[in-house]
């Protein structure tokens, strides 16, 4: 936090996170007010998803070839002005469903150029024997934030309406701009640019050079879909059925999100040498849930997984960023994250569509039973892989060494 920067930089992206904690809930009940349903919900929410696939290799290179940081202060402005139209219409009462796609679909469309950007600026501010811990205080104000944001959306939608709580959100995108404005980088080098699609040939050419690279990103487009249908879409149903409601349910989402702050803490204080193994554990974990609710194991049981697999999560996580920093070089980095974001993403819609004919065909506790399994699977295959089993991080200086002085030009890494 030394580094005015990173100070910067993490200002900026835990007040967007508390926008976006709140956001959800905004949303949903501002499409309940103006009269849809949950297909118009459903349709809201996958406005917001298709842009970032589409646009997730074109975000990566654009956040290559230029300053990241102008990418992240374009991108929050297009959202801020785009919710800030939605609330307007919200409050003159002319808002309709496609006014909320419309503002959906911008947002989701630059997300898409600003979590390449986003992924690759640390690798920008921080030295290389900062990073692990400065990506650890990242995941430690981002899960602290899923502790309470949720909380904070209910207040503010029923203290003051859906569309001031979406206003809320327009806000700290507004903030953040101004804030990632402030980050100043040296220039670096010229780089010269061969073109778009030239340039998108050579990211896709260093992603599949790497093979532990590609290896975990298959490991990720099975893990995320399957996880996010376990624990998501049919932990709810689960809960209805198993537990007698949303009210223990809510603990079991509680110790999840206390397993990934817990976690997180945990990845600040400890840096495993062993990238790969560890990264395959943390995913692991992630079956334990699916198979205590397989199981109907009692609630404790389940309460006690849960926590673990956020826990696993958070360090993998924080442990894997540090590495793919470490590893690819800055000028490649951002479409690097893209086609990793892409390849987890992609899958996640068609996992969504067939997850419900699958559990009313063989049962819910069946599908989280083979949810559980194909996580186990995807975790273990990678570590047959030498690549996978060898990543470490470099030695490196000691993690408490001096701490850069607080001037950007001190510390500051340019993007080329």
């Amino acid at each position: 936090m030394a580094i005015r920067a990173y100070r910067l930089h993490f200002t900026a992206r835990l007040l967007s996170w508390t926008g976006s904690a709140v956001s959800p809930i905004a949303l949903a009940f501002a499409v309940l007010d103006i009269g849809g349903g949950t297909g118009a919900l459903g349709l809201v929410l996958a406005a917001s998803v298709v842009p970032q696939v589409l646009l997730l290799l074109v975000g990566g290179v654009v956040a290559d070839r230029l300053s990241r940081a102008r990418v992240m202060v374009r991108s929050n402005i297009v959202c801020a002005v785009a919710e800030a139209l939605a609330v307007m219409l919200l409050r003159s009462g002319d808002a309709r469903v496609w006014h909320l796609v419309l503002m959906s679909g911008i947002c989701g469309a630059a997300g898409a150029f600003f979590t390449p950007a986003a992924g690759g600026i640390v690798k920008d501010v921080v030295p290389a024997e900062l990073r692990h811990a400065a990506n650890a205080l990242l995941k430690i104000g981002q899960n602290l934030v899923k502790v309470g944001g949720p909380a904070l959306g209910g207040v503010l939608v029923a203290a003051f309406g859906s569309a001031w709580a979406i206003g809320w959100d327009a806000v700290t995108f507004a903030v953040a701009a101004v804030l990632f404005a402030r980050i100043d980088l040296k220039p670096g080098p010229v780089k010269v640019k061969t073109g778009f699609l030239a340039e998108l040939r050579e990211g896709w050419a260093d992603f599949r050079s790497r093979r532990w690279l590609w290896v975990m990103v298959v490991q990720g487009a099975l893990v995320v879909p399957v996880w996010l249908v376990g624990y998501q879409l049919l932990g709810p149903v689960y809960g209805a059925r198993y537990l007698g409601g949303a009210g223990l349910w809510g603990l079991v989402v509680s110790a999840f999100t206390g397993g990934l702050v817990a976690g997180a803490a945990v990845a600040l204080m400890w840096r495993p040498r062993l990238v790969g193994r560890v990264v395959c554990a943390g995913t692991g974990s992630l079956a334990l849930p699916l198979a205590a609710m397989a199981c109907a194991a009692p609630l404790l049981v389940l309460l006690a997984a849960t926590a673990a697999a956020g826990t696993g999560l958070a360090v993998s996580m924080t442990v894997w960023s540090g590495l793919v920093q470490e590893r690819i070089p800055a000028d490649r980095l951002s479409r690097a994250l893209s086609y990793s974001t892409l390849g987890q993403l992609a899958p996640v819609p068609v996992a969504y569509l067939i997850a419900g004919p699958v559990s009313r065909a063989v049962g819910v506790r069946a599908t989280l039973a083979a949810g559980a399994l194909v996580i186990v699977l995807a975790a273990v295959l990678p570590l047959l892989v030498r690549q996978v089993r060898a990543l470490a991080m470099a030695a490196g200086q000691p993690a408490h060494g001096p701490v850069p002085t607080d001037t950007a030009g001190a510390t500051a890494r340019a993007p080329r």
